[in-house]
């Protein structure tokens, strides 16, 4: 059902809008960014922070979709830092803490454990507080979360040691993160995580999901728009993430609130769609209340449309709901692409409309009988049938080759005994 946002009430706690950039990455590639020190505290309405959403809600259509569903009865993975559950958004949304693959004994209750995966499943799945109309409200705001830790933040206390470790052992970590969710029952899995070297041990993970029709999102990077990292500027193109790159893996660029591709958002060919992913507001794991930048933000929106699919539709496979998220995209001109932000903008409640046509729609059996394309067409003069042969036709054909077999040997024979005559 859709919930009617009220009116600004008296101020009840203070809060604080701090901008971070929310950086999808690990130690070996693109980096956890730091939070920017927040702004100081003001005395200002909960319901602010709802008003600041509903730029994104407007630019991705999202209203529209919460009257068919909300989320319910899907499970999505945030393969990331770790969610910290206890705050008020993200209330009883947790289905549970999942294991945690970085080696680190970080607890959870650091202040550092959790921070990017915190912001992250607030923007999929957070709920509000105080009936729901005050605070974050996310994509799929009945969907549940299912945590699962794979990368630190980089203001954790063992990020020293997380970054040392060898490449090879944190890809495998991912891939630990990605079977473990689908064998967990998550239909989505939302990774605003990048790495710049594909894996065996990934993709074997991805193809597992994928077979298994779990939805996998991920964001493409923050590297901007041209390749200065590798002197490739004059290709315009930027270097590309995993996940993201792997087919079978929906990857999402970041758009500004005026629709236009975020300057930081990698431009590379695993970009399908794109979101919102500059000011984006999220609920941190102190309760407060910031505004992200990166396409980290973009993919989890992405996924909590996915989500929304997936309520719906629950058997609809993984092709299918990515059809239906790139074809109904915004973009100018429509059906057109490029690099920074794919086939464009998700459209919510497009999507969810084309998701339920591509569900009922079946092959269709052909209206032209087989003899029309094949044996010359209907004009054709039908061969003549060759019936079976039965018993008695086959017992005669051994007779007449058995005759035909003495009349060559007898055949034969004369013609030696003549010529034994004339010599």
């Amino acid at each position: 059902m859709l919930r009617t946002l009220r009116a600004p009430t008296m101020p009840k706690t203070p809060w604080k809008l701090g901008r971070v950039l929310a950086s999808a990455g690990v130690a070996v590639v693109l980096g956890l960014l730091p939070a920017l020190p927040a702004a100081a505290a003001v005395s200002a309405p909960t319901d602010a922070v709802r008003d600041s959403q509903q730029w994104v809600f407007n630019m991705m259509n999202v209203e529209p979709a919460w009257q068919v569903t909300e989320g319910s009865g899907v499970t999505v993975a945030v393969i990331d830092s770790g969610v910290y559950p206890d705050i008020s958004d993200l209330s009883g949304s947790t289905v549970t803490q999942g294991p945690n693959f970085t080696g680190l004994n970080t607890s959870p209750n650091n202040s550092n454990w959790g921070q990017h995966g915190t912001w992250m499943a607030s923007i999929i799945a957070g709920h509000g507080h105080d009936g729901g109309y005050d605070g974050i409200m996310g994509i799929a705001p009945e969907a549940k979360i299912l945590s699962i830790r794979v990368i630190p933040d980089k203001s954790d206390p063992g990020y020293q040691t997380y970054n040392d470790e060898p490449e090879q052992r944190i890809q495998d970590e991912l891939a630990d993160g990605i079977m473990t969710a689908v064998k967990d029952h998550a239909q989505v899995i939302s990774m605003s995580i990048g790495y710049s070297a594909p894996s065996g041990a990934v993709r074997a993970a991805i193809m597992y999901a994928y077979q298994h029709g779990t939805v996998l999102i991920a964001s493409s990077g923050n590297s901007g728009g041209d390749d200065t990292q590798h002197g490739n500027a004059s290709a315009g193109m930027a270097p590309v993430s995993f996940p993201a790159e792997y087919p079978g893996v929906v990857g999402v660029g970041a758009v500004t609130i005026n629709g236009t591709a975020a300057s930081f958002s990698s431009g590379n060919l695993s970009v399908q769609v794109a979101a919102p992913g500059s000011g984006v507001p999220a609920q941190g794991r102190n309760g407060l209340y910031y505004t992200v930048d990166g396409t980290s933000p973009a993919c989890a929106l992405v996924a909590g449309v996915a989500a929304l699919i997936k309520s719906r539709y629950p058997t609809i496979s993984p092709a299918l709901l990515t059809e239906a998220l790139t074809s109904t995209a915004q973009q100018s001109p429509s059906g057109s692409y490029n690099v920074h932000t794919g086939f464009g903008i998700v459209d919510a409640d497009a999507a969810l409309l084309k998701a339920g046509q591509l569900m009922q729609e079946r092959p269709q059996g052909s209206q032209i009988p087989l003899s029309a394309h094949f044996g010359g067409g209907s004009a054709a003069v039908p061969a003549v049938p060759v019936a079976p042969r039965g018993n008695g036709e086959g017992m005669a054909f051994t007779i007449l080759f058995l005759v035909s077999a003495v009349i060559v040997v007898l055949g034969g024979f004369g013609i030696y005994r003549t010529r034994q005559a004339r010599s």
